[in-house]
């Protein structure tokens, strides 16, 4: 997948004080614990003190309870600043009269000095507060709705004005913090997570939280090993020494984690589809067949170790799509193995044979469709399973109104047929209700069905299911991909962090991808991990990796070679170490005459964006009064220089009768 490109250029970051700023209004505290019960919470994931003396915490530690002080305070600044309904597309301009330098200002005033760096993980959690106050009170839905959004836009405009790149991404985007959460205090979390878990698409679609997902997806900017609660910068990033970059820690990067996993995926596909292409008549269990299995049992191994680390939240539509493609495979094995245990030429072994292939060729449009998975990095194919997503979940909706009307008319048809103690035709019916609902309705054979009450019925039951259900369907369908696709960038975007995000939050500390997952627990977890040493389990493990990944260790480091070369390129010019020199900035437009004369002569006719409706309405009327003003003194200079002219004329005519006189 392709990186998005966002030009910043690094300079140094200034911290804007404002003396004799008014004190917010204050809040209701509604019981926050002091600040020593939050120490005495403190997890034991985040340590109090460097984990070594070399290591030494960037930004100070933050205690939950100023974490909700400060989001309550931004919650109130939002709430003044949207006192009643506004058009939610004002939220959107670039000129919103709504974020003036005070605005500014006070939000410098909540979170003071090294606090800065909280700012944006407090507002998307007031954020989250809004959308519980639109979801609880539905008659303020639409300004909360507001206000939520009002949330992202001024955290979009934090990230735009910090003039220091590290400081945006390592200390106010990646930095962990927690909040408390009623009695209990949270996980670690930063706001790069939390923006990815509230779905907030104006966010994460702005250019500095994408360019630190750019950072993490390369793998510039990586999780301290020594303290996964922080994140630091890839230090070779512009080292152009090949032994620099052979590591296979490099392998951590979401970027090489995914064209690994495409890779592998185009050879499972490979595998599957030879061995469903070429029937064994003997039932002997090939190499390629004993491959398939072997990749199927890996990734049904990381699937389940996924879910046993992370949680049932890690369930979702692929996680059971994924098992129930594994599911059929390993029961095609099973009956493989069922099969060769009886002796050829018997029966029990054809069949058993032959129930393996057909549900291995069960499996086939799975196989293929499981490619969407990793291919989400590309924009149309990343659009189009968003677009499917919404609708299997505005499907849920005609789903449950169809087995309402289903139950009711099944209930309705079967009393019929028992109504004379025989009843005999429930698979008619179950099968005549199904073709309905899939579009073939019979209606003729209903005709004899208990006349005239079953035709009657049945005529009903298609009208409704086809004229009015399926019509709500294809409605729901169309406003789920008309809803895409007005905000497709945005929706992209927002996939693309969560599967960086993804990467990122992957427990194992030793990245054994499937296949060799398998390895990893039956040649180092089962037989080692459990009285081996940690130091020299992680010795075994960093060699095991060493080499069974070394082929991609060489791709890898060719190609951050060739990347060090152009960052380091981009450093000497004072550049970003992401950006790439266009074909017109080749050209040097300072030092000359025609720029420099077209650049004087567009600033005077382009317009000031930066300038709201109003104030460019008030410039336009002082520009108007300037040129009436003009015009009217220069009314008055040629009134004057008539009124003289007539005096004069006058004089000199009243002159020359006297000297007649």
């Amino acid at each position: 997948m392709g990186p998005v490109i966002v030009r910043r250029r690094p300079v140094t970051r200034t911290r804007s004080k404002v003396p004799g700023m008014p004190k917010p209004r204050e809040h209701v505290d509604r019981g926050l614990p002091a600040e020593p019960s939050d120490v005495e919470q403190h997890a034991p994931d985040e340590p109090l003190l460097p984990v070594h003396n070399h290591h030494v915490p960037q930004y100070p530690r933050i205690l939950p309870a100023r974490i909700n002080q400060m989001a309550i305070q931004l919650k109130i600044l939002v709430e003044r600043m949207i006192p009643v309904e506004i058009k939610p597309g004002i939220l959107d301009k670039p000129n919103c009269p709504l974020f003036t330098p005070e605005v500014i200002s006070l939000v410098d005033l909540c979170c003071p000095g090294d606090e800065k760096c909280a700012v944006v993980y407090c507002l998307l959690l007031a954020m989250e507060w809004f959308k519980q106050e639109g979801g609880e009170e539905l008659t303020e839905a639409d300004i909360s709705n507001l206000r939520a959004k009002c949330c992202q836009v001024l955290a979009k405009w934090l990230l735009d004005i910090e003039e220091d790149d590290d400081y945006m991404m390592q200390g106010m985007l990646l930095r962990k913090f927690r909040h408390r959460r009623g009695k209990n205090v949270t996980s670690l979390s930063n706001a790069v997570e939390r923006a990815v878990d509230l779905h907030a698409l104006t966010l994460i679609s702005s250019g500095g939280y994408q360019k630190c997902i750019n950072y993490l997806w390369r793998g510039w900017i990586i999780q301290d090993p020594d303290d996964g609660t922080q994140f630091v910068p890839y230090m070779h990033v512009a080292d152009p020494s090949w032994s620099k970059h052979f590591d296979h820690d490099r392998l951590r990067a979401p970027r090489y984690q995914n064209y690994f996993q495409i890779f592998v995926s185009i050879v499972f596909l490979v595998l599957y589809t030879i061995v469903i292409n070429t029937l064994n008549p003997g039932g002997e269990l090939d190499v390629i067949e004993g491959f398939l299995y072997f990749f199927t049992l890996a990734y049904t191994f990381d699937e389940c170790g996924k879910i046993f680390k992370v949680g049932w939240d890690f369930l979702s539509f692929w996680s059971g799509f994924n098992f129930t493609l594994y599911a059929l495979i390993i029961t095609s094995f099973v009956f493989r193995m069922t099969a060769l245990a009886w002796d050829k030429g018997t029966p029990q072994r054809y069949d058993n044979q032959v129930l393996s292939y057909n549900f291995l060729a069960f499996a086939a449009p799975m196989v293929w469709m499981r490619m969407l998975l990793y291919l989400d990095g590309f924009q149309f194919f990343g659009t189009m399973l968003l677009v499917l997503k919404m609708m299997m979940r505005e499907s849920l909706i005609f789903f449950s109104l169809l087995l309402v009307v289903l139950v009711g008319f099944l209930q309705a048809f079967i009393g019929l047929d028992g109504s004379d103690n025989k009843a005999d035709a429930t698979n008619f019916i179950i099968r005549s209700m199904i073709g309905a609902v899939l579009g073939g309705p019979d209606l003729a054979s209903f005709d004899s069905f208990a006349h005239p009450f079953g035709m009657i019925l049945y005529h009903l039951f298609t009208f409704i299911v086809i004229v009015i259900l399926l019509n709500i369907l294809i409605a729901l369908y169309n406003q789920a991909y008309t809803d895409i696709m007005e905000n497709a960038e945005e929706e992209f975007l927002c996939l693309y962090a969560h599967k960086t995000m993804r990467f990122v939050r992957a427990p194992d500390e030793n990245v054994f991808l499937p296949p060799f997952n398998v390895i990893e627990i039956f040649c180092l977890i089962i037989p080692l991990e459990w009285w081996m040493s940690r130091k020299h389990y992680a010795y075994l493990n960093d060699k095991v990796m060493r080499v069974i990944y070394s082929p991609l260790m060489v791709l890898i480091a060719f190609w951050e070679v060739r990347l060090a070369q152009k960052v380091l390129a981009n450093r000497l010019r004072g550049d970003s170490d992401d950006d790439r020199v266009m074909d017109w900035e080749t050209v040097n437009t300072t030092e000359s005459d025609v720029f420099n004369n077209w650049y004087a002569a567009c600033a005077v006719a382009g317009p000031a964006p930066e300038l709201n409706p109003a104030h460019q309405t008030t410039k336009e009327i002082l520009k108007l009064r300037d040129e009436l003003t003009s015009k009217l003194e220069e009314l008055d200079r040629r009134i004057g220089s008539v009124v003289a002219t007539r005096t004069g004329s006058g004089e000199g005519a009243s002159g020359s009768s006297d000297s007649d006189g």
